[in-house]
């Protein structure tokens, strides 16, 4: 391939198909607080806090549950033509389209990508109002901005491959002493993630992400959900992930689309940052306190759309696969160092008496 790929700087933007806009309004904008930029007929148009550009997040009336679109910022309009050769050159379906396409978005560039997923590169976009000052706005669980796309596909590897040679850079996985790997974490921005690859049967959406600035603002949003009666949105959490070191929550939607609001991961952005490999029998990884996951987060998932609009086929995955290996933390799996096994059989913790 002589063509050079668009020059990335982080994920944008997801469009989610939703069956009733007033449930998922309800949803996003009076329980997770984001603001409403603009609203039409069939569309909702929100951001966070931090936020200036006019969206983050679209959803859209449609018959069926399904991502829609995950789009990307690039540095500059030219990359533009450089994604339209690049992809054309990869061999994917490519369609450039108007400023205007999508409410608030210039010209951008629309791709159904080798992993199946239908995927928007675009740069210019229309500027709001910041609200990251605006505390008469913020309630007790402000969100500040999108954070990360996570995805399902069924070689992780290959998907992988695809992302480094976007210019992705990998912070963290999952592997087995056999070398299968069960997922990985990838950025552009310096962050642990802008993307993450669940391996499982795909392509389909596991999952968007929504940065808070505490801990705290999780929190008040499972008070806020209990004292409406509707902590059964809650999926799993809260908690904190061995990997990425965040502290979680998971949360349905009304038409089971999966949202992570997330805090407190690291930075990344020097060139010699460490990967790090989790062993998929460590059960630290998914949960850093030895809380279970819950089947349905391994098990279920968003299908996605192609450029038609038309629901794509899922394919199985062959590789053996991580709910296989254990669902979450049993207790019993650890992987410790071996002299922090003796300091506990003494009834001591490493550097501290217990």
């Amino acid at each position: 391939m002589s063509a050079a790929p668009p020059n990335i700087l982080r994920c944008a933007y997801a469009e989610l198909v939703v069956t009733d806009l007033a449930a998922a309004r309800w949803f996003y904008r009076d329980l997770l607080g984001l603001v409403v930029t603009e609203e039409t007929g069939d569309a909702i148009y929100l951001r966070a806090f931090e936020e200036y550009l006019h969206h983050s997040l679209v959803l859209r009336l449609g018959p069926v549950p399904a991502c829609a679109k995950l789009a990307y910022r690039v540095t500059a309009p030219e990359e533009l033509d450089r994604a339209e050769r690049y992809f054309g050159e990869l061999g994917v379906r490519v369609l450039r389209v108007p400023a205007g396409a999508t409410l608030g978005i210039g010209e951008a560039v629309r791709i159904e990508d080798p992993l199946g997923f239908p995927v928007e590169f675009f740069h210019h976009a229309t500027h709001v109002e910041r609200f990251t000052q605006r505390y008469d706005r913020h309630g007790a669980a402000a969100i500040s901005r999108l954070d990360h796309f996570n995805v399902v596909v069924p070689d992780v590897p290959a998907g992988q491959r695809y992302y480094q040679d976007l210019g992705f850079r990998l912070s963290e996985n999952i592997v087995d002493a056999d070398g299968t790997v069960y997922a990985a974490w990838m950025f552009r921005k310096p962050t642990v993630h802008d993307i993450a690859l669940t391996g499982g049967d795909g392509p389909r959406l596991h999952h968007i992400a929504f940065a808070s600035q505490e801990r705290g603002q999780i929190l008040h949003l499972c008070d806020h959900l209990g004292a409406v009666r509707r902590s059964d949105q809650i999926e799993r959490g809260p908690g904190r992930h061995g990997v990425s070191n965040a502290f979680y929550l998971y949360l349905r939607d009304p038409d089971g689309h999966r949202v992570e609001i997330y805090t407190h991961d690291y930075y990344t952005g020097d060139p010699d940052n460490p990967v790090i490999s989790w062993d998929v029998h460590d059960n630290q990884r998914r949960d850093w306190w030895g809380n279970p996951v819950v089947p349905s987060w391994y098990a279920e998932a968003s299908p996605v759309l192609n450029l038609d609009g038309q629901l794509r086929p899922i394919n199985t995955r062959t590789e053996p696969r991580e709910a296989d290996v254990t669902i979450g933390a049993d207790g019993f799996s650890y992987t410790r160092p071996a002299e922090a096994d003796g300091a506990a059989a003494r009834g001591f913790k490493v550097g501290n008496q217990v």
